[in-house]
């Protein structure tokens, strides 16, 4: 199950690197390429994000150690 932080941050990261590479494959300037592969990147940082079921035990840790 996600966390509503790991979700959010996933999401937010996906939805940003698709919208690079729509906005700048339709403008197509001089050097596109380069911000499609941006936003490729940012689109698998927010896969890894969103799918990273280790966090939720780190987090787990942490709040187990607080109380």
């Amino acid at each position: 199950m996600n966390t509503l932080s790991r979700t959010i941050a996933g999401v937010v990261a996906i939805i940003f690197g698709v919208y690079m590479i729509i906005s700048m494959i339709i403008e197509k300037p001089e050097g596109w390429y380069w911000i499609v592969a941006y936003g490729v990147f940012f689109i698998v940082i927010g896969l890894f994000i969103f799918f990273n079921k280790k966090e939720d035990d780190i987090e787990e840790i942490k709040n187990n150690k607080d109380k």
